[in-house]
C-alpha cells in the first residue's frame, strides 16, 4: 500500500482559524509529526490510536525523515506547521526530500493555512492591501549578507512588508539594523505594526512607527509590518489605501493622469534619502524633483521651517497676491488653483514703468520690476526663477528696508552671480520665509512648483499633488 504524506498548516494559533480541510487530515492521519510545541496545541485534536513523533526546535531534518519511514510502512503521516507550511515551515523540505530520492514514493499533498502575517494584518486592518514581501531574519541557514540585500530591496521598492523570525536569545541585532536600513528608504514616520502571538488569548498588538518602535519589544511570537510610502492610520485601524480614490469620481473611470502623478510621487518618496525634512519641506522637494527628474534637488533645496506650511494656509485662505521675476514663472504656477483661491500673479518685467526705472537708474530691467512690485504689493509671495539681479534686489532691501513680504522664493540659475545671490537672500530674509534652491541650479520651473506645493499641500499625505489643487 503507497503511503502518503500531508504537509498542513495549522494557521497562526487560534483553533477557528484552522481550515476544514487541515482537520480532516488530522481525524484521517495514521501518523502525525511535528515541533513538539504545535504538537502539544493540537493534541486534543488527534485520535488516541494515531502513531506522534515529536522533536524540539533546529530538528527539521529529523522530522521529515521520520515521516517518510512512517510513510513508506503504507501509514498517512501528517506533517504540522504553524500558519502556512509553505511559508518558512515544513513543506519545501518535504519536497526538497521528495526530489533527492532514496525515500520511498509516497503520495505528498500540501494542505495551506492561514499564516502569521495575514492573521496579524486582519487583526490591525489592511496593511498588505496592495504589493507585499515577507522577509525572515533568521541566518540559521541563509547569509546574513543575503537577507541584508533583500531588506535593501523591498525598502527601496516601497514593498508592504511583514518580518518573520525578527528576534531570538542570541539575534538581538539584526532587527536594528533592518531598521537602519528601512530609514534609508522610508520616511520614520512610517507605520510599523508589532503583532505577538496573533489571534491567541495572550496576543499583544502595538501600532508604531519606523523612527519609533522599540525592537527590544520583540520576539520570536512576533510578526512586524512595515508600511509602505502611502500606508497610514486610519481611526483604529492600519491601511494601505489601493488607489481607488485617484478614480475620476465624475466620469467613474480611472483618472490616469492623476494615477500617473500620485504614482510618481511615492516613487521619489521611496527614492528620498533626507530624515531631517519637516513634513511641508519634504512635500516641495518632491515637486523639485518630479519637475526636474534630479534627486540633486533633495541636497540643494532649503526651506525656512515652516515656510511651505505658512504660505499654504495664506495661499488657500485667498489672501495673498504673488509676484514673479519673468512671465515664465507666472505660466508654471497653477491656473485652476489661482481661479480657486482669487489669487492675483503680477510680473513687472514688460510693465513701461520698468524700462524707464531700468534706464533711469542704471539697473536691470528685473531689478526695476521688481522695485516697483514692492511698493504696489508690500505682502505678496516673491517669487524668482531666473534673474538674480532680481533676488539680489529684494535681498537688498530686506536688508536695508523694514520690507516683510509673504516670502520669498530663490531659484535663479546660471553662473554669473547665482550663487551670490542665493547667499544674499538667506543673510538678508531675517524672520520672512524663505525657500532657495541652492548653488547654479534652479529655473522658472523650479520656483514654480515651490508655488504649487504650497497649494497642493493638504494632498501630501495622500501623495496626490492634483492638478486643480
Amino acid at each position: 500500500m503507497r503511503g502518503k504524506i500531508s504537509v498542513v498548516g495549522l494557521g497562526p494559533g487560534d483553533e477557528s482559524m484552522m481550515t476544514p480541510q487541515v482537520l480532516e487530515a488530522l481525524n484521517r492521519a495514521d501518523a502525525i509529526v511535528g515541533y513538539s510545541g504545535y504538537m502539544k496545541s493540537i493534541e486534543h485534536l488527534i485520535p488516541p490510536s494515531v502513531l506522534k513523533f515529536s522533536t524540539g526546535m533546529t530538528r527539521e531534518m529529523d522530522r521529515a525523515e521520520q515521516a517518510f519511514a512512517m510513510a513508506a510502512e503504507g501509514r498517512h503521516v501528517v506533517v504540522v506547521s504553524s500558519g502556512d507550511a509553505g511559508i518558512y515551515g515544513m513543506a519545501p523540505l518535504i519536497i526538497e526530500l521528495y526530489e533527492r530520492g532514496g525515500h520511498g514514493d509516497p503520495e505528498i499533498e500540501v494542505l495551506p493555512g492561514i499564516s502569521a502575517f495575514q492573521a496579524a494584518s486582519a487583526r490591525i486592518g489592511a496593511p498588505i492591501s496592495h504589493d507585499f514581501c515577507a522577509i525572515s531574519l533568521s541566518d540559521l541557514m541563509t547569509p546574513w549578507e543575503l537577507i541584508e540585500k533583500r531588506i535593501v530591496a523591498a525598502a527601496s521598492a516601497d514593498f508592504v512588508t511583514a518580518v518573520y523570525n525578527p528576534k531570538s536569545r542570541d539575534r538581538y541585532w539584526q532587527l536594528y539594523r533592518l531598521r537602519e536600513l528601512f530609514l534609508q528608504h522610508r520616511d520614520p514616520s512610517t507605520p510599523v505594526a508589532i503583532v505577538r502571538n496573533a489571534t491567541r488569548v495572550d496576543e499583544e498588538i502595538v501600532v508604531s512607527t519606523l523612527g519609533g518602535f522599540d525592537p527590544d519589544v520583540v520576539d520570536m511570537f512576533t510578526v512586524l509590518i512595515v508600511g509602505n510610502s502611502r500606508s497610514r492610520i486610519a481611526g483604529d485601524f492600519l491601511l494601505t489605501p489601493r488607489g481607488y480614490f485617484d478614480q475620476d469620481e465624475n466620469e467613474g473611470s480611472y483618472n490616469v493622469g492623476a494615477t500617473i502623478m500620485s504614482g510618481s510621487f511615492r516613487t521619489i518618496a521611496s527614492l528620498m534619502r533626507r530624515n531631517d525634512l519637516d513634513d511641508d519641506a519634504k512635500w516641495a522637494v518632491m515637486h523639485t524633483i518630479h519637475t526636474t527628474a534630479d534627486f540633486e534637488m533633495e541636497k540643494l533645496f532649503y526651506a525656512s521651517p515652516g515656510a511651505i506650511r505658512h504660505w499654504h494656509k495664506i495661499l488657500k485662505g485667498g489672501g495673498g497676491e504673488i509676484v514673479t521675476d519673468v512671465t515664465m514663472v507666472q505660466s508654471g504656477i497653477r491656473k485652476a488653483a489661482l481661479e480657486r483661491y482669487g489669487i492675483k500673479v503680477y510680473c513687472y518685467l514688460n510693465d513701461p514703468r520698468t524700462a524707464e526705472l531700468a534706464a533711469s537708474e542704471g539697473l536691470t530691467r528685473s531689478q526695476a520690476g521688481m522695485r516697483l512690485a514692492v511698493k504696489e504689493h508690500p505682502g505678496a509671495l516673491y517669487v524668482v526663477g531666473n534673474a538674480p539681479t532680481a533676488l539680489i534686489e529684494l535681498a537688498s532691501i530686506l536688508h536695508r528696508t523694514p520690507f516683510a513680504p509673504m516670502g520669498v522664493i530663490g531659484a535663479p540659475v546660471g553662473f554669473v552671480n547665482v550663487v551670490e545671490s542665493k547667499h544674499r537672500l538667506k543673510a538678508a530674509c531675517g524672520d520672512t520665509p524663505i525657500a532657495v534652491i541652492e548653488g547654479r541650479k534652479g529655473g522658472s520651473g523650479i520656483a514654480a512648483t515651490i508655488v504649487n506645493a504650497a497649494f497642493s499641500l493638504d494632498e501630501a499625505a495622500a501623495m496626490n499633488p492634483g492638478r486643480d489643487v
